[in-house]
């Protein structure tokens, strides 16, 4: 039990990645039983730090990163989950396309140390197979956000596609208002940020996520269990939550066939 035989140390809490490294080093100078870190350059910072404290992550594709061997055998000191965020993104653009009638023009805002250039790639493809022209804002930092909306909305993008990352989901408050502000909707990564204001999210529920498969790992973990042999584990559940106040400010009517498969809506 937490404050009994469970003892959390807060300093990795609200980090700038810059800080990784050195609160990584400190950690495992403090000696604790097991790191948990969320995003590529957080768990990579970890896993510099030491080669034997176990890591319980939680990032887009752990295989494709090249965080662990495989889901089945991740090898190593790291294990946990992954969210599928690469396929994710790609079917959030699907949806937002159905969501704003008439689209030509739409944006991605995508974290430049998370989401690859073959990613984005696909991305393009796949919106002007759709006959969307999509355009491609990278931040790397949280004062950079701001700019790239303005960007987007400047050149006339329709839509705004969030991509997948602990940078923008952190920074998630400057977005919702910004945005709210250009009458830009946005796609977000998970469905408790449409209930915070956002326009419309589709993925696993965060909190599910922590809830569930993260303290499975990590009480596998405390009670002996080898990260190398715990199978990285993915979520199964997705939700589609659609906040209708939000279109209403912005001026959207959703399409009701987008409306009947949403799993909530917000009123």
């Amino acid at each position: 039990m937490l404050g009994e035989n469970l003892n959390v140390d807060p300093r990795g809490y609200g980090l700038r990645p810059e800080q990784f490294a050195d609160t990584a080093v400190e950690l495992v100078n403090a000696k604790v039983d097991l790191i948990m870190c969320g995003g590529d350059p957080a768990i990579r910072a970890a896993q510099r730090a030491s080669a034997t404290i176990p890591i319980v992550a939680l990032t887009d594709d752990m295989v494709g990163s090249g965080l662990v061997r495989s889901l089945a055998s991740p090898g190593g000191n790291t294990t946990g989950v992954s969210i599928l965020a690469t396929q994710l993104d790609g079917k959030r653009q699907e949806i937002l396309m159905e969501m704003v009638p008439g689209l030509r023009r739409m944006a991605a805002l995508a974290d430049s140390n998370t989401t690859g250039p073959r990613q984005l790639q696909a991305l393009q493809d796949a919106a002007r197979t759709r006959g969307v022209e999509l355009s491609l804002y990278r931040v790397a930092k949280p004062e950079e956000i701001v700019p790239a909306i303005d960007a987007a909305k400047s050149a006339r993008a329709a839509a705004l596609n969030v991509l997948a990352t602990p940078l923008l989901f952190s920074n998630r408050r400057i977005i919702f208002e910004r945005t709210a502000a250009l009458r830009l909707p946005g796609m977000y990564q998970w469905p408790e940020m449409a209930a915070e204001g956002g326009f419309v999210a589709y993925g696993p529920r965060i909190t599910e996520i922590f809830r569930e498969l993260m303290t499975r790992q990590v009480v596998k973990v405390l009670r002996g269990g080898r990260p190398a042999d715990l199978p990285v584990e993915q979520p199964t559940k997705f939700d589609l939550v659609i906040n209708v106040k939000t279109a209403k400010a912005l001026g959207l009517a959703v399409p009701r066939s987008v409306l009947l498969r949403a799993d909530q809506l917000i009123e």
